[in-house]
Order: C-alpha cells, then sequence, then structure tokens
C-alpha cells in the first residue's frame, strides 16, 4: 500500500520538473547517461534542478537506483583515485570496468608513457598510429622522457611521436643523435610545451629554438647544456617571446655572450632559476641587469665565467631594494674577484643561504669577515683553494653563521686546529672537506667527534647530543693518527663516508680491506695512497678497529679528567701485515708528481666523485654535497629532492630523468630537485 502511494508521489514530482520554466544551457540527457551521476541523487527539496525522467522509464529508474555508488562517483572523484594507483597494470584494469571508468582512467594511464626500452616505444607509437583505436592517444600525451634510451634515440624514433602535439614536457637528455630534423617536426604546432630539455644535443642549431620562440610562448623551463652551436640569435628570440621563463640553464654555450643574457634579464622577470655555468665570453653587464631586473631570482650560477670582475656587483645600485630572493650564488673559479665584490655581495643579498666561492683565489679574510654578516641565513659555504684565509676569519665564521651544515675548506694551508675546534661547535654541521689542510691534527679530530670536546656524561644526554656529521673528507691531512680516526669514529654514529687519502697511518693492509676499489683509471701510484671508506666501509672499519682496540682506550679522549690512556694503540688482529715498506716518502708523496695522471687530477677528487654509496656525483669537489647538490653536472636536480622548497638544496635525483624533474611538476616548471641546487666544482687541480 505504502509503494502504491509513494509512486504517484514521485510521478508527480517528475511532472513538476518537466512543466518547470526552469532554463539550463547543459544538454539533454537520457537516463543512462551516467557524466553527471550526482544528477540521479533523490531530490528532496524539489529543487528544479533535479535529473528529469520519463514515467515510462521507472523501471529503469529503480534499477539505477540500485547500483552501487561506486558506480555513480562524479569524474573529479574518479580522476582522484584512480591517480593513486601505482601499477599501469591496475589502470589497465579499471579501463576494463565500464565506458565511464575507461574514460576517466585512460588520460593517467597515457600522461607519461613508458618509454624505457625499445618494446614500449614501439607500442607507444603503434597505438598512436592506429585508425580503429577508442582513443586519441596522441592528444593524451603530456610529458615525453626519451633519456633512458639516450644512446640509441635518433631522428626516426622521434619522427613517429610528432602526431603528439600536446606534450607538456619533453626530456632528450643525452640524446645526441637527434637533429634539427625531428625536433622542428615534434614541436611545430605545438603550443603547450612548458619544459624542454636538450642537454648536450651537440647536432641541435638555432632553428629548433627559433621554432620554439614561435610556438611555445608557455615555456617555462629550458634546459640547453652542451648545445654549443646555439647562438645569441635564437636565445634572444626565445626572451623576447617566452615572458613566462622560469628556469634557464646555458652551461657550456660557449657560443652565448651578454647580447642573449641582456634580453634574458629585460624579459624574464619571472625569472627564478639561472646557470651560466663556463661561459667564456660573458661579462659583467649582463650580470648587473640580472640582478638589477629579474627580482624573483633564488638561483644564480656563474662558475667559471673567466670574465665576470667586481663591477658585475659593483655597479648594482646603491639605493635600490636588498635583494632577498637570492639563495644560491655560485662564483666557483671566477678568478677576477675581489674582497670588494663579497662585501657588496652580502650587502645586496642579505638571506644568502649557498655560497660557493671555491678557486676564487685573491679573496682574504676581509670577504670571510663580510660574510659573518650572513649570520643565521648561511647555510652552505665552499672556500676551497682560498689559501689566503687564515684561523681568525674562520673562527669569526663559527661564531656567526651557527647553522651552517655544510663547508669546504679544502686547501686552505693557513688553517690550524684553532678555527677547526671552532667549527666542531656548530650543531648543525654534517659534512666538512679538510683536503690538504695539513696543519691539522688530531685534536681537530677529537672536537669533531665529540661536538666540540663536550662529551656528554649521560646516556640520555649522548642521545640528544649525536653528532650530525655524515660525511668527513680528511686526504692528506697528513699529521692525523688512527686514535684520532677511532674516537671519531665510535662517536659519530651517522658517519657514511670518510676519506684518507695519503694518511700514512691507513695506509695498512688490515684496513685498506674496508676501502672501496680505487677507479679504474687510476695510476700505480694513486691506486697505492688511495684510501676511501664508504658505506659499509665505514662501519665494518669501526667494527674492527673496536675489536682491534686495547682495554684503556678511551674513543671520548678530549677534556676529560681521567688518568687512563688516551694514547693506547690498537692491537693488530691476525690479519695482513701492517704499513707496506714501499712509502718511504708518503707524508710528502702528495706533492710528488709521479702521483698525478695525465690530466692533473688529485687522487681526492676521486675520493668524492663516484662514490658507492651514491652520495657523490662526478665532479662534487670535496664530495660533500649529494647528487641534486650539483647543478651543473645533473640535469634538473635539480631536486628532489627535497625539494619543493625552493631554499632546501640537498636531496636526491635521478640522471636520467632528472630532466623531467627539473622540468616541473604539474602545472608549472617546478623544479623539484632543486634545478641548480647547491653544485660544487671540479676539483681536477687539487695537486696544483
Amino acid at each position: 500500500m505504502a509503494r502504491s502511494m509513494d509512486r504517484p508521489r514521485r510521478q508527480r514530482r517528475l511532472s513538476n520538473v518537466t512543466n518547470s520554466s526552469f532554463s539550463s544551457t547543459s544538454p539533454e540527457r537520457e537516463v543512462d547517461d551516467d557524466n553527471d551521476s550526482f544528477m540521479l541523487q533523490a531530490n528532496d527539496s524539489q529543487s528544479s534542478v533535479a535529473a528529469s525522467v520519463d514515467v515510462m522509464d521507472d523501471a529503469n529508474f529503480e534499477e539505477r537506483c540500485r547500483l552501487s555508488p561506486v558506480y555513480r562517483l562524479p569524474a573529479e572523484l574518479l580522476i582522484a583515485i584512480f591517480g593513486r594507483l601505482a601499477s599501469t597494470k591496475d589502470l589497465m584494469s579499471c579501463m576494463l570496468v565500464t565506458k565511464d571508468w575507461a574514460r576517466n582512467s585512460v588520460a593517467l594511464l597515457w600522461h607519461r608513457p613508458q618509454t624505457n626500452n625499445w618494446a614500449s616505444i614501439h607500442s607507444v607509437v603503434k597505438s598512436i598510429r592506429k585508425t580503429d583505436r577508442f582513443f586519441a592517444y596522441q592528444d593524451l600525451v603530456k610529458r615525453l622522457n626519451l633519456s633512458t634510451l639516450a644512446s640509441q634515440v635518433s631522428d626516426g624514433t622521434l619522427m613517429g611521436l610528432t602526431a603528439c602535439k600536446r606534450i607538456e614536457r619533453l626530456t632528450l637528455t643525452n640524446c645526441a643523435k637527434l637533429t634539427d630534423l625531428s625536433l622542428t617536426s615534434l614541436i611545430q604546432g605545438n603550443r603547450s610545451l612548458i619544459a624542454l630539455d636538450v642537454t648536450q644535443l651537440d647536432q641541435l642549431t638555432d632553428r629548433t629554438l627559433e621554432l620554439v620562440a614561435r610556438n611555445c610562448v608557455r615555456l617555462q623551463g629550458l634546459n640547453m647544456t652542451g648545445c654549443r652551436r646555439l647562438t645569441d640569435q635564437s636565445l634572444v628570440q626565445v626572451a623576447n617571446n617566452c615572458r613566462q621563463l622560469k628556469r634557464l640553464k646555458c652551461n657550456s654555450c660557449s657560443q652565448l655572450t651578454d647580447v642573449s643574457m641582456l634580453s634574458v634579464a629585460q624579459n624574464s622577470s619571472h625569472l627564478l632559476e639561472i646557470d651560466l655555468y663556463d661561459l667564456p665570453l660573458l661579462e659583467s653587464e649582463s650580470i648587473t641587469a640580472l640582478l638589477t631586473q629579474c627580482r624573483q631570482l633564488r638561483e644564480l650560477r656563474l662558475a667559471r665565467c673567466p670574465l665576470i670582475t667586481d663591477q658585475a656587483f659593483l655597479q648594482v645600485p646603491s639605493k635600490a631594494a636588498p635583494f632577498d630572493a637570492l639563495r644560491i650564488l655560485d662564483l666557483t673559479d671566477c678568478q677576477e674577484l675581489t674582497d670588494k665584490a663579497i662585501e657588496k655581495i652580502v650587502q645586496t643579498c642579505p638571506k644568502l643561504r649557498n655560497l660557493i666561492l671555491a678557486k676564487c683565489r685573491q679573496l682574504t679574510d676581509r670577504a670571510v669577515w663580510a660574510i659573518t654578516k650572513l649570520g643565521r641565513n648561511l647555510h652552505y659555504i665552499h672556500l676551497g683553494h682560498c689559501a689566503r684565509i687564515t684561523d681568525a676569519s674562520i673562527i669569526g665564521l663559527a661564531k656567526s653563521c651557527t647553522r651552517i651544515r655544510y663547508i669546504d675548506l679544502a686547501c686552505c694551508s693557513n688553517l690550524t686546529d684553532q678555527s677547526i675546534t671552532q667549527l666542531a661547535n656548530l650543531p648543525k654541521l654534517k659534512r666538512v672537506g679538510l683536503v690538504k689542510c695539513a696543519g691539522i691534527t688530531d685534536r681537530s679530530i677529537h672536537a669533531l667527534a665529540t661536538y666540540g670536546g663536550r662529551v656528554m656524561q649521560k646516556p640520555r644526554d649522548r642521545q640528544h647530543n649525536v653528532s650530525a656529521l655524515e660525511r668527513v673528507h680528511l686526504s692528506y691531512c697528513t699529521l692525523l693518527t688512527l686514535d684520532g680516526i677511532h674516537t671519531l669514529l665510535n662517536n659519530c654514529p651517522r658517519l657514511t663516508h670518510l676519506s684518507l687519502t695519503g694518511v700514512q697511518a691507513f695506509l695498512r693492509d688490515d684496513l685498506t680491506v674496508f676501502c672501496r676499489e680505487a677507479p679504474a683509471e687510476f695510476n700505480d701510484h694513486q691506486r697505492e695512497v688511495f684510501c676511501v671508506f664508504s658505506g659499509n666501509g665505514v662501519s665494518r672499519l669501526r667494527e674492527y678497529l673496536n675489536r682491534a682496540s686495547g682495554p684503556g682506550l678511551d674513543t671520548g679522549m678530549v677534556n676529560d679528567s681521567d688518568d687512563d690512556n688516551d694514547g693506547a694503540t690498537l692491537r693488530a688482529l691476525p690479519l695482513p701485515p701492517p704499513p707496506p715498506p714501499h712509502h718511504p716518502n708518503l707524508i710528502h708523496t702528495w706533492n710528488n708528481p709521479a702521483f698525478q695522471n695525465t690530466n692533473d687530477q688529485d687522487i681526492e677528487d676521486e675520493d668524492m666523485e663516484d662514490d658507492n654509496d651514491g652520495v657523490d656525483t662526478p665532479n662534487d669537489g670535496i664530495g660533500i654535497i649529494d647528487a641534486a647538490a650539483h647543478g651543473h653536472m645533473l640535469n634538473l636536480d635539480i631536486h628532489s629532492t627535497p625539494a619543493n622548497d625552493p631554499d632546501q638544496m640537498i636531496g636526491g635525483t635521478q640522471q636520467n630523468q632528472g630532466g623531467a624533474l627539473w622540468a616541473g611538476g604539474s602545472g608549472e616548471a617546478q623544479h623539484v630537485t632543486g634545478m641548480m641546487s647547491a653544485a660544487i666544482l671540479d676539483d681536477a687541480d687539487d695537486l696544483q
């Protein structure tokens, strides 16, 4: 009875809706059209926007209402749910459920097609070229990355994908066989491109970049590292037409001059990051323009630009507002810079976090005293090869900039224990480079190991004051002994890398057994003094020394009042014999040309390069930075790592997909790993 009374009521409600004077711009829908499935819910409020249902289809209506709610979810929710599926197989399964599910999952499946092997690429091309396909797959491809197969990708490969005209991020890192022929075909008519990575495409000419300028006005990220045939002519057009440019990387584009950089500065007001590494023709005028006009700039890399002088910074108007956005400044090997430039930089850019001044050989204590004004903002400082620096300024730096995490003082030969013991007080210090600081002794090592010599007595205190040190580079610090390093190992549980190349006390067969292998290109002399512990090798060395140590050995040797024998020696276990006799002059062996290879490459450089623990990458200098930290060697990171904070510079990355990560996240050219985060130079001439 109740059911029979309910039906006329629903019929009257539906009739009222049909005869309503409400007008809508939406097209008429059939009962089984579930595109807007939220319209099918009961309309208890008698609203005129309820779905129009014919009385004759009452049975179908009731059947539809009995369907599971999951089949009536709006498209937005379905896409959000499908987007959390990690497996392409799961997405394929979802496509086979209903037509509605297929429509909402196919875009996710084709958004970034797999191209990490030839079978996948062949499948993608075949699907795109089908005439009886269910969907227009070529319009669904938004990201294309061929860098995994870079050495095999040719023009023919790219020609099969030219139908994809809605690509937003195109990564062709190291695809050196590609030419203008295929790239112009792919870019022609593509107005969706916002990030392009053509790193090391040395056959590329201005023709391609000019086409990018005409077609890709939404471009936000451009990485043209190593494209040596590109000139000012094409980059000026990009700067004039692509006004949304945020990230630009022109490393080693040797033909670029101030002409193009002035155009970039004038037209790219949204620029966030620019890397001009190794541009021999670049002069000071364009740098002044960038600092004056690109007020949002966060990262500026000018490493190995030999013509840059103090005037690049001194010409910035003194009355201009502080350049608060800049966080990273790399001036590696800009040897014309003096203390005056550093003073102006600190005055103009008071919130710098990462400052790289390696091989700026004219700098003195005056420059370091200026840097102390950065205070707690400074997290990363590289002063390698600044040989005029002394203890006085480094002590001031450690007292003023208490948030330093990474510091490199390689080859600062005037430094002694006095400054290093002060650095040991830095609570956040993670990585320190003291390569060839020949004046330091075990006193410095003990201070680093025990957090400035403050040995915590209570276990609870020790737990909360554990050393943060992760990587320590002490190669060619020839005054160090086994006891000092043993203390370092026992007090730094987070230590994952320890380089002791050329330190005589560690050139013993029972200790070097825990070292990683020397690089294949090393000669015999270099192999003899190579001593780098990384990853599990550090833990194994610690365990071995603890087993071999005498009962009187104290691992907390600094500032204690006990009368035990702090100098107790290690008992050699029945393993291979101690130091080989063929190193009579080992203490000074790094000055011997016989230990240098033809490229004048420092043995310690390889300590930091190609680490087995996966932290450093080639040309990391003293190797105290992560892979993403080396902006001009990776196609970023920039990033992830960590990354999404533009001020955070350290993190992991993927070499093959670096360009894609660098190009950005969805919606804009957002740098996942920091395109050029805290990069360090290639210390290829540490032996000089």
